[in-house]
């Protein structure tokens, strides 16, 4: 129903409707009066302006180009920017970071396969750990008596110059003369206790003559073997001369002595790995006999420039020594030395080559142009007894 005023005609129902409709709009767009605590905000926030620019005007002063530097308005943090948000990319970004350095990793690790498969498949198979625990164990003890069966089979490995004795058991063998212990004198024989201790000094001088000393391993006279034995007589040292000279298969030094042709081989390291044992006894009156087994283990590579390849030469000798008074016996000279029975056996030696030298197979070398006839045998076994087998023998080796 329509209104109407007092002096005119009446309004419709429609049209008060757009009437208040149209008020309400307006009443919507019209702007509001911020509350007090928004209007302490905005002042807030306008000090801090006002500070800030100061500050940094005063500690900047002009930049590299000239221009002033605007300060940053100072704004309370969104939420975006809140330690939830920047929590989340960081962790984002370290996926990121975690999968291309997994990438990389992959890479490389495909190259080390390629170049180094040997160092993967050590690890694969276990080889590398056993690399590892040879190589940290202890020297062995000093032998006192005769071993009752060879070293344990370790894992097969091939020596290199940089470790010449790996994968043999050799490596927990001692170096050179350390492995040579003598032991406490005692009167023996109608010999005092000093001529008996004489006695073992000079017998591990003669094997350190004979087989350590670096000047014989390349093949020079055996000086020093020479002048501590017996030169009364048509043996010994007379023998060892005649060797020297003019070996054969019947009189060849290397029964007494370790040498390698330097023109083929050269020493792969200063090393030479050491095992074995010392005893003495009375012999006849005025006489005390010095009873020696010994194994040594040379590492050797081809004499070539750059060569690098590397095997291993085992060469046991056992024999007797005997010192006598020479008040007592005759042909004695006070001081030296004379030979006992003797026995020795090379691993890893050209069988039919009579020329006075070890010549060692390498790897890549041909088959030996004598047939082995002999049994397989292992040349760390130190539990044979070497006196009573067959000599010239030719036969295999084990392991070298």
């Amino acid at each position: 129903m329509g209104r109407q005023g007092d002096d005119g005609p009446g309004i419709s129902d429609a049209e008060w409707d757009r009437f208040r409709e149209e008020i309400e709009r307006q009443d919507g767009n019209a702007p509001k009066e911020p509350s007090a605590r928004a209007r302490m905000v905005t002042e807030r926030l306008r000090r801090e302006d006002e500070e800030r620019r100061r500050a940094e005007q005063g500690r900047f002063g002009r930049g590299r180009f000239g221009r002033a530097r605007t300060p940053q308005p100072a704004q309370p943090p969104g939420w975006r920017t809140g330690p939830a948000w920047q929590e989340a990319q960081g962790r984002g970004s370290g996926k990121r970071r975690l999968k291309a350095a997994g990438a990389i990793v992959l890479v490389a690790g495909l190259a080390l396969v390629a170049l180094r498969p040997e160092l993967v498949i050590g690890r694969i198979t276990g080889k590398t750990q056993a690399r590892e625990d040879a190589r940290n164990a202890a020297v062995l003890p000093v032998e006192s008596v005769r071993p009752t069966a060879a070293p344990a089979a370790g894992q097969p490995d091939r020596p290199t110059l940089k470790e010449p004795f790996r994968g043999s058991p050799a490596l927990q063998w001692a170096d050179g003369a350390a492995g040579i212990e003598v032991p406490p004198a005692t009167a023996a024989g109608g010999m005092s206790k000093e001529q008996v201790a004489q006695a073992l000094d000079q017998a591990k001088r003669f094997l350190v003559a004979a087989n350590l000393d670096p000047a014989v391993l390349r093949g020079e006279r055996p000086e020093a073997v020479l002048a501590l034995l017996e030169p009364q007589g048509e043996r010994d040292r007379r023998l060892l001369e005649k060797a020297l000279a003019r070996p054969t298969a019947e009189e060849d030094p290397l029964w007494l002595v370790s040498r390698f042709p330097a023109a083929e081989v050269r020493l792969a390291t200063d090393v030479v790995k050491t095992r074995g044992r010392m005893t003495f006894e009375a012999g006849r009156p005025g006489e005390v006999k010095v009873s020696l087994d010994y194994t040594f283990t040379y590492a050797l590579a081809k004499a070539a420039p750059g060569s690098e390849e590397v095997t291993r030469t085992i060469v046991r000798r056992q024999f007797e020594l005997y010192l006598r008074d020479p008040e007592r016996w005759q042909e004695t000279t006070k001081g030296t030395l004379q030979l006992g029975n003797s026995a020795h056996e090379y691993g890893n030696a050209r069988c039919g080559v009579h020329d006075g030298y070890l010549h060692p197979s390498f790897p890549t070398d041909g088959p030996d142009k004598v047939a082995p006839s002999g049994a397989p045998l292992d040349p760390y076994d130190r539990s044979r007894n070497l006196e009573g087998s067959e000599t010239g023998e030719c036969g295999e080796i084990t392991r070298f």
